[in-house]
């Protein structure tokens, strides 16, 4: 299974609608928040592919849940955009949280910097911003043999 993952598209659908054209193989995407408007393009246009998606600190007036926690591919992944952890101070209290879960991969955005770590069992990424500047995705490959991620910049 193949899921991208986008973050902090902030209006941008064109950015992320070229980031699911270059990868048709994704069963799943996965919006880590503040793009809530390309989250429903993206369940228009992709009719076929699985959304999820978060409420960012920009969604403003967003019904999105603020975190969610999805099992996909056998694995559970815990989705949130950041803020309500405070990630731009550090990352302990996320993880904590993702540990306390019992989840295998940890997706997060909010800081615009992409980051692709493994740690004590947990694969932990945010996937930068698919908007601006030093622009990324990630990628996330689920198989019988384990787990893979990457980082996209474009």
């Amino acid at each position: 299974m193949r899921i991208l993952v986008i973050s902090d598209s902030h209006g941008d659908y064109n950015s992320v609608r070229n980031a699911v054209l270059a990868h048709m193989d994704a069963e799943v995407i996965i919006h880590c928040g503040d793009g809530e408007r390309e989250s429903e393009n993206l369940r228009r246009d992709f009719p076929d592919k699985a959304v999820y998606s978060v409420k960012g600190n920009c969604d403003w007036g967003s019904t999105l849940p603020v975190e969610e926690t999805i099992t996909l591919g056998g694995k559970k992944i815990m989705c949130t955009h950041g803020h309500a952890y405070s990630v731009k101070s550090g990352y302990s209290m996320i993880k904590n949280e993702a540990r306390r879960r019992g989840t295998d991969i940890l997706l997060f955005g909010h800081t615009h910097n992409a980051l692709n770590e493994y740690e004590d069992g947990l694969y932990i990424m945010n996937p930068g911003s698919i908007h601006g500047w030093m622009s990324s995705y990630g990628i996330i490959d689920i198989t019988d043999k384990g787990i893979m991620t990457n980082i996209v910049h474009i």
